[in-house]
């Protein structure tokens, strides 16, 4: 069964051994592995003794996806041999007891403490934790899919492995090696333990509000900028490639467009693409009222920024505003913008020849004010306009926005969407704005509809109509007639 609704992730539903498990978006899951290593499982309970399972695919390699699973299973082999030490040498309360009535010649408890201790070592080897160094690894196969995943034990932890060729990859691939991980929990908790359960394959979701967490695959609209910024975070994830043929990794990045398209947020999901730090630079850390102040600050940034030892994202937004129209005027105050931005070049031509763990981007509204010799090849090697979108990249940026906030905040027996929303009608009627001011419009649209809930009314989900008429208050034009 799958759920194909524009607004709401592509959703697949199968049942495994009583449970039912949803693949939320796999084909993109499979896609976003091949720059990050994607965690597949949202917040799932398992039984008892399963303690959690670990679910992952990495496509980083090049050639092949590598799906993982580690299930960890509760009181591994020594924590339980360890007690039941414990009884025997006092350390557990109830010791002493049983040590007295077994000298006592008791057959009824000396019975039960063999019991124990023969219930233990069953259990040891149901769960695969008997002599964990000594196992040979196993194999559980999908005929069907094609894959065969590898089954190697460590104390309480069973691992599982499989490789599928990167250009070959697909959900059938995915979906068979859930089942086999479902297959191993089930072997370890027994046959019926997974009835009833529901496991959700795909990432958590992010709340939209938080861009600390924003992604590449969260950009709506920017299909071009997004896939040279990949290109980027994919040479800084692989410096062993970089190495191999003398390249150098762009170090420089400027973006430039109208404000409200979205170039700081492209900064911050830039950086978690690559794993990198996330370093704000403002204005006022740079630019000081005292002689000298400013020259001083901009060197301490780029003497810190040498000493960076993990990949490192430096984003100097409103970058004219720090050099703007460097060369320009005779006065005091172009004279202090001229020696920052002097000093800017050398210290970025520094930065490039000594740490190559470090990126600089410079977002700006206004590229001309921004002296050409400033931002050169070498110091920027790549410039991106991140244009207004257009009616179709509108509709993208909706559904994203859209998809992200169901994700966030839709629970059962709660719809915050209806299902009349139709985001190609949306994307015309949002003609001339910004993914800022789209983000605007529905922020307005929760408000109310927070605001009557707040006040016991009926609430009903936010529908086309609700949509339509935020945007066109925002736009200052006549709401559309019923």
């Amino acid at each position: 069964m799958t759920d194909a609704s524009p607004t709401r992730p592509h959703t697949e539903t199968f049942e495994h051994a009583g449970a039912t498990v949803d693949m939320v978006d796999a084909g993109t899951l499979l896609a976003a592995a091949r720059v990050n290593r994607v965690d597949l499982l949202q917040r799932a309970v398992w039984p008892s003794p399963v303690q959690r399972v670990d679910l992952s695919v990495d496509g980083t390699g090049g050639t092949e996806h590598v799906f993982t699973a580690r299930i960890v299973t509760l009181d591994p082999p020594a924590a339980t041999k360890e007690k039941m030490r414990g009884i025997m040498l006092d350390i557990d309360p109830l010791g002493p007891l049983l040590a007295r009535r077994i000298a006592a010649g008791d057959q009824v408890v000396t019975r039960l403490v063999d019991g124990v201790g023969s219930a233990a070592a069953a259990a040891y080897r149901t769960l695969g934790l008997e002599k964990p160094d000594d196992r040979e690894p196993g194999l559980l196969a999908d005929a069907a899919a094609g894959i065969e995943a590898t089954v190697t034990h460590d104390g309480g932890v069973a691992r599982l492995e499989t490789r599928v060729p990167r250009d070959a990859v697909g959900v059938a691939h995915l979906r068979a090696f859930v089942i086999l991980t479902l297959q191993a929990v089930a072997g370890i908790a027994g046959p019926q333990s997974l009835a009833g359960r529901r496991f959700v394959i795909g990432r958590l979701p992010a709340t939209p509000a938080a861009t600390q967490s924003v992604t590449l695959d969260m950009v709506g609209g920017l299909a071009d900028v997004v896939a040279e910024l990949r290109q980027i975070a994919v040479s800084f994830r692989h410096p062993e490639a970089m190495a191999r043929w003398g390249a150098r990794r762009p170090q420089g990045l400027l973006m430039y467009g109208p404000p409200g398209t979205g170039k700081t947020m492209l900064s911050r999901a830039l950086a978690n693409e690559i794993g990198a730090e996330f370093r704000e630079i403002r204005t006022p850390e740079i630019l000081d009222k005292y002689l000298g102040g400013s020259e001083r600050n901009i060197k301490q940034i780029f003497r810190d920024a040498r000493r960076y030892r993990t990949p490192t994202l430096m984003l100097f937004d409103e970058f004219d505003s720090i050099v703007s129209y460097a060369g320009a005027g005779g006065d005091a105050a172009s004279q202090a913008l001229n020696a920052v931005a002097g000093i800017f070049k050398q210290e970025m031509n520094d930065l490039i020849e000594e740490n190559p763990n470090v990126i600089v981007v410079a977002t700006t509204n206004f590229p001309h004010r921004v002296d050409e010799s400033l931002i050169r090849s070498g110091r920027f090697d790549v410039k991106i306009s991140v244009p207004k979108p257009d009616e179709t990249s509108r509709a993208e940026i909706l559904r994203k926005m859209i998809r992200g906030l169901i994700g966030a905040h839709e629970t059962p027996g709660f719809r915050m969407f209806a299902d009349d929303l139709d985001l190609a009608a949306l994307g015309v009627a949002s003609t001339g704005m910004t993914g800022a001011d789209i983000k605007e419009a529905l922020r307005r649209v929760q408000l109310t509809k927070a605001m009557q809930d707040a006040r016991g009314a009926a609430v009903t989900p936010i529908s086309q109509s609700d949509l339509l008429t935020a945007i066109h208050n925002l736009r200052g034009t006549p709401p559309p007639t019923p």
